[in-house]
């Protein structure tokens, strides 16, 4: 008897610092969002209140400004950038669409931005599940787009994308310390 008890509290000594020994990730600095269009569509969706089917979504990583200065020192003017931290950022199409007067086919893209003072080239890329824009491979480029970059009056601290409806456009629009940029996605 006295055996089985010493078993049964070895195997629960040996469980609880076993558990205690795996560690989990530490908080990431730059959390993962995802944004969509129709803008809230998974809350739409199950209050039965999608007036439309949901088109795209895009799925990133928001780095804080920090009081760093960002465009031009932190993401370099002229390079390519991830458009955002960590895990390169990734656009889903849900149907056909049109990017810089390019088709596009529905699917699963990265997306890119070459950012510059008084414009952004946005990059839709094939490659995807990459991190950061250390594999950037052009030859794997789908369509390119350039947009004017608009200064804003507030300081955004952490980027933020959202979608916007222009008639038969969707801009998404990318927003981070005083600049904004818009890439005009057409269905």
């Amino acid at each position: 008897m006295k055996r089985k008890i010493f078993s049964v509290i070895a195997l629960i000594v040996f469980s609880i610092v076993s558990v205690a020994q795996s560690s989990l990730p530490a908080i990431d600095k730059s959390p993962l969002d995802i944004s969509y269009y129709p803008v809230d569509y998974p809350l739409l969706k199950i209050k039965d209140q999608a007036k439309e089917p949901l088109a795209v979504r895009v799925v990133y990583s928001r780095p804080k400004k920090e009081g760093r200065p960002v465009f031009g020192t932190l993401v370099e003017y002229g390079k390519v950038w991830r458009l955002g931290a960590n895990e390169a950022t990734e656009i889903e199409f849900y149907k056909q669409v049109y990017i810089g007067g390019k088709k596009i086919a529905k699917g699963r893209y990265t997306l890119y931005a070459i950012p510059n003072e008084t414009s952004w080239t946005f990059i839709l890329n094939k490659e995807t599940d990459t991190w950061g824009s250390f594999k950037y491979n052009a030859a794997k480029d789908v369509a390119r787009a350039n947009v004017p970059v608009q200064k804003t009056t507030e300081t955004v601290e952490s980027l933020a994308m959202t979608f916007e409806k222009a008639g038969n456009t969707i801009n998404l629009v990318i927003a981070w310390e005083n600049v904004k940029a818009a890439l005009p996605i057409t269905f």
